[in-house]
């Protein structure tokens, strides 16, 4: 990989990692138009590794305070709203990690085609605008119960279909059940750290079996680009979200749908 290459694709994966806008649209689009070969298993852990940095970083006092209550509440057996937000984001991984273990196979097989990613990011931005339209904007984070988490869980493992955006469905289904739009955006981030971490490992575990020789020039310039795009990525969309709302990510979406449609034609 040269200089150019790494700096392109390390910032896609950090911006896309969190916007709602699909990272396998924006991956293909280079591959396609500039004729680039895939960037190897050992630049894919990096850049992951990059963004999993980046939201423990910009969420550390929630982690841990989630994390603290939950292992207090659990002893005791009591409960409290940290340590309901922290069942809350393990019960909406699960749905995620049971398909990405039984449907990963067949997705890469069958799902990962240029047209799919064109349908699902058009057709998930049009769902992404009618969630803000119609959603009531209403609830907060301190009122998200289990029975919420697992609906936005079961929505988060159709991002296994390329061009979903993980960060868009959930953040779609979010909005459905009448969440904020920022308290919307900050579950489905949390929700990203538990699904990061498990796919940088599975990545790192094949990386391991494969062997042979690593450019640590690239993965190092991957990781800390995909860790500084990612945090500023987090901190600007949170930071802008109620004022601009999410219709520019969906006709962003639309355009992009549309671009790849030629692209591909």
């Amino acid at each position: 990989m040269d200089l150019w290459q790494i700096i392109v694709l390390a910032i896609i994966q950090g911006l896309t990692e969190f916007l709602p806008i699909s990272s396998s649209a924006h991956l293909i689009l280079p591959s396609a138009v500039l004729n680039w070969q895939d960037q190897g298993l050992a630049f894919d852990v990096a850049v992951h590794v990059g963004s999993l940095c980046a939201v423990l970083s910009y969420f550390r006092q929630d982690v841990f305070r989630m994390g603290n209550a939950w292992v207090r509440d659990t002893a005791q057996r009591t409960v409290t709203e940290d340590s309901r937000l922290a069942w809350a984001v393990i019960l909406g991984t699960i749905p995620a990690g049971l398909a990405g273990l039984l449907l990963n196979d067949f997705v890469e097989d069958e799902l990962r085609s240029g047209w799919v990613i064109a349908a699902t990011t058009i057709g998930f931005g049009l769902l992404l605008w009618w969630s803000d339209a119609a959603g009531s904007r209403r609830r907060q984070l301190s009122s998200v119960t289990l029975r919420d988490a697992l609906l936005i869980g079961l929505a988060q493992a159709l991002a296994l279909i390329p061009g979903t955006s993980r960060s868009g469905i959930t953040i779609t289904a979010a909005l459905l059940l009448g969440l904020r739009r920022e308290d919307a955006a900050r579950f489905s981030f949390w929700l990203s750290i538990p699904l990061i971490t498990a796919a940088g490992a599975l990545k790192t575990l094949e990386l391991i079996e494969q062997g042979g020789a690593t450019d640590w020039h690239a993965i190092a310039s991957g990781t800390l680009l995909s860790f500084i795009s990612a945090l500023l990525c987090i901190h600007l969309f949170l930071r802008f979200l109620e004022r601009i709302g999410l219709m520019p990510y969906v006709i962003y979406r639309l355009a992009l749908g549309a671009l790849l449609i030629l692209v591909l034609w």
